[in-house]
């Protein structure tokens, strides 16, 4: 399993996210709703269904009905959240995102047009963060996003397989040496055979998820992957003219490696990056980042970065220097000019490691090579 436990725990909740299961359940004689949550689906139909089961205890969240089911189903005790019309994403939604959903349209109309970029403008209107009905609409999001990624623990993808963190700073440019060290990073860690998880952004977040991608390519493929993409040194100042660049390296090798990428809108400045197979994108900054901590049960490698790697440290520190010996993973710092004279985070580490269970757990490497020996030993 990538993850070490399930982020939502609830041994009596039974996920209904498709027609297909809510037609195999009523096959099968299902005769009541408890515990049901069904997420999103168009019930029209399928009112007779609906009417012969014990409504009591099942939850609807943003689904359709035929006329007077919904009524029918709240009198004998369902509990049914409305759909949100007023909002430009679903709320209930089922599944990760995928870059192509994020940026549908980026070929034809400009960053600003895509979804990914319209639900982040109506994060930031004006009040928007103390209005409830956008914060109870962006909690219930959140919740489904982590609900979604629970299936993905679950899933082949992560079936024996552990899930390994990469985080680093978002200003690495395409075409420099930072940004292809974290390309060949994710490209020895997916060949590895582990999971690779990212913030899901640009810089070293997105070479990591590339490398993953193609970990299958050949090496002339993927050192064409990398010079084309270095003609779109970074996002700024076109989001279209980056994404389009990284949107036709997936065209190009539609079966890449899949991996995941956790951004999230608050810093909605910051692009998701278009490699990431498997995207959990969150409103909430505080929950995405204890969330990418959770499920590196391979641990985490820390590239060169700045202050919010620093803080990605010192966050996943505190979690293993509290943890137990089965929780701590490992800790594995890229580049000793780096993390000893830039951003001294070394030492402070080690001082914070000694003694406890944690200490046998950080490492100081210089190379990726390095980095990936020491988790695998």
């Amino acid at each position: 399993m990538c993850a070490a436990r399930s982020l939502h725990p609830s041994p009596r909740t039974l996920e209904v996210e498709s027609l297909d299961s809510f037609d195999s359940l009523v096959a099968a004689g299902a005769r009541s709703m408890q515990g049901w949550h069904a997420q999103s689906l168009d019930l029209r139909g399928r009112s007779a269904q609906l009417a012969a089961m014990q409504a009591q205890g099942g939850i609807f969240l943003g689904c359709t009905f035929d006329d007077g089911v919904e009524d029918l189903l709240r009198s004998r005790g369902a509990l049914i959240f409305p759909r949100l019309e007023a909002v430009p994403f679903n709320p209930y939604r089922g599944r990760l995102y995928t870059p192509q959903e994020l940026y549908a349209g980026i070929s034809e109309t400009r960053y600003e047009d895509t979804p990914d970029a319209r639900v982040y403008q109506w994060s930031i209107r004006p009040g928007q963060r103390h209005r409830l009905d956008a914060t109870l609409a962006a909690a219930l999001h959140d919740h489904s996003i982590g609900d979604a990624l629970d299936d993905l623990a679950r899933s082949d993808l992560c079936a024996g397989r552990t899930m390994v963190g990469v985080m680093g700073g978002h200003a690495a440019h395409r075409g420099s040496a930072v940004f292809e060290e974290a390309a060949q990073l994710g490209r020895l860690l997916a060949r590895d055979g582990r999971v690779v998880a990212t913030g899901g952004g640009p810089g070293a977040m997105e070479a990591a998820n590339l490398g993953a991608y193609l970990s299958d390519a050949t090496e002339p493929d993927f050192r064409r992957a990398l010079g084309d993409l270095a003609a779109v040194p970074g996002f700024r100042p076109s989001v279209s003219a980056w994404a389009r660049s990284a949107a036709a390296v997936v065209e190009r090798h539609p079966e890449g490696t899949p991996s995941l990428g956790i951004p999230t809108w608050f810093y909605g400045h910051e692009p998701p990056n278009f490699f990431a197979t498997h995207i959990a994108k969150y409103f909430a900054n505080a929950i995405r980042e204890a969330i990418l901590l959770e499920l590196c049960n391979g641990g985490i490698v820390f590239l060169p970065g700045s202050g919010g790697t620093v803080q990605e440290i010192f966050q996943d520190a505190c979690e293993n220097y509290y943890g137990t010996r089965e929780t701590i993973t490992p800790m594995v710092l890229v580049g000793q000019e780096h993390w000893l004279r830039r951003y001294p985070a070394w030492p402070l580490l080690q001082s914070l490691a000694a003694g406890r269970q944690m200490e046998g757990r950080i490492f100081l490497v210089d190379t990726v090579e390095e980095a990936l020996a020491v988790l695998d030993r």
